[in-house]
């Protein structure tokens, strides 16, 4: 018996120490790897760098979009800010947002509710969806606007089309 209560002893004392070992934050999904994933917005570091970084880099507004990403300012309640994707516009003042590391620790949310409640309709003050109440957070959140990913202009895609379409013309001419 005695030796059966050491051997359990000892392998918690392995698990327990595997445990202690691990740092806290190991696995844990964050919002900007989480947004950079999902939008192709190929920006790095903090998510409040995220504004400035895009500057020059990728087109920037205040005009909700699918697929833009919505940059959190810094604030107390978020010292280094938040992305997140917009999934859907529902209206000019609302839209739906994927992102990671909101609700819940490391989690992923879809589809989720954000509003605008900027006084002038700019989506620098926002209201996002907050699992554990089951609705809009108790607090606006500080934003500085969306980041929209590249897209060719229609002219360059008609470019590239005629040019593809040339080109596959040419090699059959060669045979």
């Amino acid at each position: 018996m005695v030796s059966g209560f050491r051997a359990l002893v000892a392998a918690w004392t392995l698990v327990l120490g595997a445990l202690i070992a691990t740092p806290a934050a190991a696995g844990v999904l964050q919002c900007v790897p989480y947004a950079r994933q999902i939008s192709g917005i190929e920006l790095y570091g903090n998510a409040q760098t995220w504004w400035g970084q895009a500057a020059g880099r990728y087109d920037r507004g205040n005009e909700p979009r699918v697929g833009a990403v919505l940059a959190f300012s810094a604030s107390r309640a978020m010292p280094v800010g938040h992305v997140a994707m917009v999934s859907q516009v529902v209206s000019d003042r609302e839209v739906l947002l994927t992102h990671a590391n909101w609700s819940y620790r490391g989690g992923i949310e879809r589809d989720v509710r954000a509003v605008d409640v900027s006084p002038n309709n700019d989506w620098t003050d926002v209201r996002v969806w907050y699992g554990p109440i089951g609705g809009l957070g108790t607090r606006s959140n500080p934003a500085k606007g969306f980041i929209y990913p590249h897209q060719a202009p229609a002219s360059d895609k008609v470019q590239i089309a005629m040019a593809s379409a040339s080109d596959g013309a040419a090699a059959g001419r060669a045979f």
